[in-house]
């Protein structure tokens, strides 16, 4: 590789550099927010109040990390995100490829029709009223189904997996049709194993909205124990932000100490939820992103 780099011409080497240095400089700007948030979440929320903390917390604690962890319905509320998750991730995933394989028939009557109905939905909504109401009207409102069962189609995604499935070379399917095979199992034994990285990412896309939804357990869900995990942490953040805004407010003599108590769980409280927020997703995403550079196709067709 190094020898391969003297070979290059000056206006090579500097192209190559400019990208490197870019790359890298991009790299920093999402790594070292990361750190800083890491750090914070690790130190003490009083101590955090004066600043100048960046990548080492100052004054180690799991003080804030313990009052995430403690907070009523923790334990249900990661259990339901931990199930809208996975159900409604491979129930959408599955089903939107399966809508994609359809509509990127070229036989299939009224094929175009229907692809315009479907990107019609991404340019107009109804509105959040009448979404409620559909909801409602669906008995879909305060169930734990909620979650999932409005989020199974996304048009987005349908497209991109259409426009994925459209350069499978059809000569697979023409062969698999010829040997008896069915359209189900063209799309089962053929088009999903060859789909891998468009299947992957959209998998992660699709985990990454479900795990960071609050909205709806917010404003379709009024029991509290069958509320997800960013549902509840959020509302601890609001309702902590809250009375550390009264205090501080109606801070005296007599309420000083509560004041300072408060200020334990602070910004560093906030950067705990975010730890534990984000921790799952990070976790999982280094076992698919090799799908993302990945090409499943080459060599799979010889014409």
């Amino acid at each position: 590789m190094g020898n391969e780099f003297y070979k290059l011409s000056a206006g090579e080497k500097i192209f190559k550099f400019v990208n490197y240095a870019l790359i890298i400089l991009l790299c920093l700007s999402i790594v070292l927010p990361f750190l800083n948030i890491l750090a914070l979440s690790f130190n003490a929320g009083k101590d955090a109040e004066r600043g100048g903390i960046y990548f080492w917390p100052r004054v180690w604690t799991l003080e804030n990390y313990r009052e995430v962890f403690t907070s009523a319905n923790i334990g249900k509320a990661f259990a339901i995100s931990i199930f809208r998750t996975a159900l409604g991730t491979v129930a959408g995933v599955f089903l939107s490829a399966m809508a994609a394989y359809t509509l990127k028939s070229k036989t299939m009557p009224g094929v175009r029709f229907f692809t315009l109905m479907v990107f019609f939905t991404m340019l107009f909504s109804g509105g959040i009223i009448p979404y409620y109401m559909l909801l409602k009207s669906l008995h879909l409102t305060n169930t734990i189904w909620v979650y999932v069962l409005p989020g199974l189609y996304s048009a987005w995604n349908l497209i991109i997996m259409r426009t994925f499935f459209q350069q499978i070379s059809i000569s697979l399917e023409e062969s698999a049709k010829l040997d008896g095979c069915s359209d189900f199992g063209i799309f089962m034994r053929i088009i999903m194993p060859l789909s891998k990285p468009v299947l992957a990412t959209i998998s992660l896309f699709t985990a990454v909205s479900h795990w960071n939804d609050w909205f709806t357990g917010a404003f379709f869900v009024r029991t509290a124990s069958i509320r997800p995990l960013s549902t509840l942490l959020q509302e601890m953040l609001t309702k902590q932000d809250a009375i550390r805004e009264s205090l501080m407010q109606a801070a005296g003599s007599t309420q000083y100490q509560m004041l300072e108590r408060m200020q334990l769980t602070g910004d560093s409280l906030k950067m705990a939820t975010i730890i534990v927020v984000v921790a799952p997703i990070i976790a999982a995403y280094p076992f698919i992103q090799k799908y993302f550079a990945k090409g499943a196709m080459i060599g799979s067709v010889k014409e």
